[in-house]
């Protein structure tokens, strides 16, 4: 029996870490954490978990705790995930794994130190709408010539998805842009070799930059158009298409389209259709089975190394 815990668990993102490992056969969450004794005990009441914490030393400290799921702010997930891995715990950190890359780089280093399982919580990867297409590519049944990306929301104040006050910014680069860096170059196969990006002004309050634009080549000559914004007031989310030598896809979360609006059945694809669900799946049997998970910090450190180029290209 794998046992969790999750950390930041009665935020969005927690919460669907919840949801996902209850359908996981061989897992029981044994601690939550939140930063509010009342509310995460009151989860772990509704839930049936044992044990909650309101910080994560005592959380890791616990022998009933086998490996942690980070859903905590941004600017923790460094330190904690380190933290974790010097417990001896395996972490499964949520995007982005640090917010820059010197941070990212040294969680790396610890992970190679310690040889547990780190893993970066990049779902695109797991989505079946673009595992679909991943092994269309690996199959050699699809060239990607052109990602076209839209990344868009309505921000006017600090909340989360579930419209709650944060306690931190997030961020349209390390934040969201670092899910379709990533993306892209796991479906291209390789690093960015060409990476730039714009961005417009930044909000008096929040502080950070509410309209961006990044380009991205890669070295097979496939190039990403990424538009990130906070000023949208229209259909909110990320809205992916894949324009193919043999076809073009509309990826939107976890349904896929042709280009001509038909639905593509992806019931095949996986055995879950919640991404969520499936990286969870994939944390979890790369420590059982010993292996290095797709998604180890290892492999997701090239994106966080693009990340700071289209970073310092804004100075330019």
């Amino acid at each position: 029996m794998m046992r969790i815990c999750v950390a930041g668990a009665y935020g969005a993102f927690g919460l669907k870490h919840l949801d996902a490992l209850a359908n996981i056969d061989g897992v029981t969450v044994t601690s939550v954490m939140g930063p509010t004794q009342a509310k995460i005990e009151a989860l772990a009441a509704e839930r049936g978990i044992g044990h909650a914490g309101t910080t994560l030393e005592e959380c890791i400290a616990r022998d009933d705790v086998d490996a942690v799921i980070l859903s905590t702010p941004t600017q923790l997930h460094a330190q904690q995930a380190i933290a974790c891995m010097k417990a001896g715990k395996h972490v499964l950190v949520e995007i982005p794994m640090a917010d820059t890359l010197t941070d990212s780089q040294e969680i790396v280093r610890v992970q190679q130190e310690t040889g547990l399982v780190a893993m970066a919580g990049q779902v695109r990867r797991f989505n079946p709408s673009h595992q679909w297409i991943h092994n269309k590519i690996e199959a050699g049944e699809l060239t990607l010539q052109q990602l076209d990306v839209q990344t868009y929301f309505f921000r006017r104040t600090n909340t989360n998805a579930k419209g709650e006050p944060r306690t931190w910014t997030d961020h349209l680069l390390w934040h969201h842009a670092c899910h379709t860096v990533d993306l892209f170059q796991y479906q291209t196969g390789g690093p960015a070799t060409e990476a730039f990006g714009l961005q417009g002004p930044k909000h008096p309050d929040l502080g950070i930059a509410m309209d961006m634009s990044i380009g991205l080549k890669a070295q097979n000559g496939a190039i990403c158009t990424l538009s990130l914004s906070f000023n949208n007031d229209g259909p909110l989310g990320t809205f992916f298409r894949y324009i193919c030598d043999n076809g073009t896809y509309l990826a939107r979360y976890d349904d896929l389209y042709d280009g001509n609006e038909n639905q593509i059945d992806l019931s095949g694809v996986a055995v879950s259709n919640n991404g969520i669900e499936l990286i969870d799946r994939e944390f979890i049997s790369a420590i059982q089975e010993g292996r290095e998970p797709n998604g180890a910090v290892a492999d997701v450190l090239t994106a966080m190394q693009t990340l700071d180029t289209i970073e310092k290209s804004f100075a330019s």
